[in-house]
């Protein structure tokens, strides 16, 4: 069973999630000699990233802000063939948030219950690690201690939440928040790691869609935060890209 596989039926199960968009992640990227970040949607541990035609047009518009010490900026991500172009790039100190809020619903069935599930990924980026506050629903944020990130849901720490480190040759590893939502990892590579969280919200609401008000019976919530580590042990290389999906 891979990775993706493995998302979509544990994390979906209760939800009665299913397919491999929803267990898909966002992050952001600051590729090499590129003036602007970009969103990218497929698995990072995987070297899998979804284009367009594919799997990346059924991703919805992300909503990105650059914070710095100059103030905030706010764009919609550009689809391009290969992720969403931000038009900006965050400096040293500066930190990038985006998230796609209106990804569409879909409707699955637990038993003879019909249900429809909300998708929710999000994004992150540092260049460090002071401490930040938190700015999206489910947050990964540093804490101000190297390694240390502090995950946040709804402005309030999560205790025990799961968060996975991935580093680009697919080597990963998973630790548990303790009760202030804190958890730390050692980051021996030079190179870009991402870390993951994810959060189900089992109880119902209602949201605005393109078309009014949309019910929905849970919330799947997936965040990452990417960090690019200037120094340090040479990382092995990233395995072969995976062909992305239709």
């Amino acid at each position: 069973m891979n990775r993706i596989t493995a998302i979509a039926t544990a994390a979906f199960a209760l939800l009665g999630f299913a397919g491999a968009a929803q267990a898909h992640q966002i992050w952001i990227e600051q590729p090499a000699g590129e003036k602007t970040a970009v969103v990218r949607f497929g698995e990072f541990g995987e070297n899998l990233r979804e284009v367009s035609p594919g799997l990346l047009d059924k991703f919805g518009k992300p909503v990105a802000t650059l914070v710095s010490a100059q103030g905030e900026k706010a764009a919609d991500g550009r689809k391009t063939g290969t992720g969403f172009a931000l038009p900006f790039k965050a400096g040293q100190g500066d930190s990038i948030v985006a998230e796609d809020a209106g990804y569409p619903l879909y409707t699955s069935k637990k038993g003879e219950q019909e249900l429809r599930n909300w998708y929710h990924p999000a994004a992150r980026l540092i260049t460090g690690f002071a401490a930040q506050a938190p700015r999206l629903t489910l947050d990964v944020v540093p804490s101000g201690n190297a390694g240390e990130f502090k995950v946040i849901y709804k402005g309030q720490p999560l205790p025990k939440a799961k968060v996975v480190l991935t580093v680009q040759s697919g080597w990963s590893k998973e630790a548990h928040a303790d009760e202030q939502g804190l958890v730390q990892f050692d980051m021996p590579w030079k190179g870009t790691y991402v870390a993951e969280a994810t959060h189900d919200e089992r109880s119902g609401g209602e949201r605005t869609g393109p078309n009014g008000a949309e019910k929905y019976d849970g919330v799947h919530y997936v965040t990452s935060v990417t960090y690019v580590k200037p120094e340090g042990v040479e990382p092995l290389a990233p395995g072969p890209a995976a062909k992305p999906n239709k």
